[in-house]
């Protein structure tokens, strides 16, 4: 069975076909970064991502094809994201996606977002096994889940305001990193000198498995303001605390939640788990906890359409199908446990 995966929720344009056979085999992806096209804004601009979803989508899915081998009525199915993401940037995928589906008389089937994100380390190798406990840390959510299965997800624990990269942007922009400020502050902070800045470790302690960050935001605000001048090494030294005390209370609270739950295998997903200290520091802790941890590779850790083709041909795999063709709606805002 072939899946065409489509990826539009917010500033990349995604595209990929995966293929059950022999095992499942991703036969090819391609994906568009917006990146350079918001950074003069600071941010994502809905309006300009919808727009050049729409330039981009097609010439994507050609290459795709070309690339795989694989001619139009060779499709099987279709995936795509439904939500949560941007409203606009959203219809465009699911338009394209249901229009092809109804085309060519094959399913379609509606991925949520964070569930292509969690299934993304299956396309490691070796891929982990079920259950295992997610720790998904992205831009917009950070949350602790335990997967039981495909469509079998439990919120152990999760963010009570900024996630962990949404804390990162902000706290970049605060030192005068570019767009985007995440990878830039991680750079940033390789220069630093460890235990020159002391910050908060917010939750750290705490009887629960939820995270709190805007805290730790504040206090690089306050930090700043106590200086009198900010050179590059000051600027060096508060993103290299910064990122300890971000990645110690992850660390924490990821060991901790598998330990609660009698599992020993920790997957990693979203765009922090791209963080090169975060993976040094999770990858020591749990060797030393006898905890297993997977990651997917770099290329699938930012928002991509193979993790939506792989979401949607487990969903099919697993006998829960999608929407009927033509009749469709997106959800900015979803709830993975909803």
């Amino acid at each position: 069975m072939r899946v065409l995966g489509i990826e539009s929720s917010c500033d990349e344009t995604g595209v990929a076909l995966y293929d059950t056979a022999d095992g499942g085999v991703l036969r090819a992806h391609a994906l568009h970064s917006q990146v350079r096209m918001h950074e003069d804004y600071g941010g994502v601009v809905p309006e300009l991502a919808s727009r050049d979803h729409i330039r981009r989508l097609v010439p994507l899915f050609r290459r795709v094809l070309a690339e795989s081998g694989c001619a139009r009525h060779e499709i099987d199915a279709v995936a795509y994201t439904q939500g949560p993401g941007l409203a606009g940037a959203l219809l465009v995928g699911a338009a394209f996606a249901e229009a092809l589906a109804t085309a060519l008389d094959v399913p379609s089937v509606a991925i949520h977002h964070l569930e292509g994100h969690l299934l993304s380390p299956l396309l490691a190798h070796p891929p982990p096994t079920f259950p295992f406990v997610a720790l998904l840390v992205s831009g917009g959510h950070s949350q602790l889940m335990r997967v039981g299965g495909v469509g079998d997800y439990v919120l152990l624990g999760e963010t009570l305001d900024d996630a962990a990269g949404e804390a990162f942007d902000k706290t970049a922009k605060l030192l005068g990193l570019g767009y985007p400020g995440g990878p830039a502050l991680a750079a940033l902070a390789e220069r630093g000198r460890p235990g020159r800045i002391r910050l908060p470790r917010p939750m750290l302690r705490s009887d629960d498995l939820d995270f709190s960050f805007s805290g730790l935001k504040t206090a690089v605000v306050t930090r700043v303001r106590e200086l009198a001048t900010l050179d590059d090494q000051q600027r060096a030294d508060i993103a290299c605390a910064f990122q300890e005390a971000i990645v110690e209370v992850l660390v924490s609270k990821a060991l901790r939640a598998v330990e609660l739950s009698g599992l020993r295998r920790l997957v990693v997903a979203g765009g922090v788990g791209a963080n090169r200290y975060l993976r040094r520091c999770l990858d020591a802790a749990a060797a030393g906890a006898g905890i297993a941890v997977f990651y997917p590779a770099l290329e699938f850790c930012t928002d991509n359409g193979a993790m939506i083709a792989l979401a949607g041909a487990l969903r099919l795999q697993a006998g829960l199908l999608g929407r009927t063709p033509g009749a469709f709606a997106v959800r900015p805002r979803w709830p993975l446990s909803a």
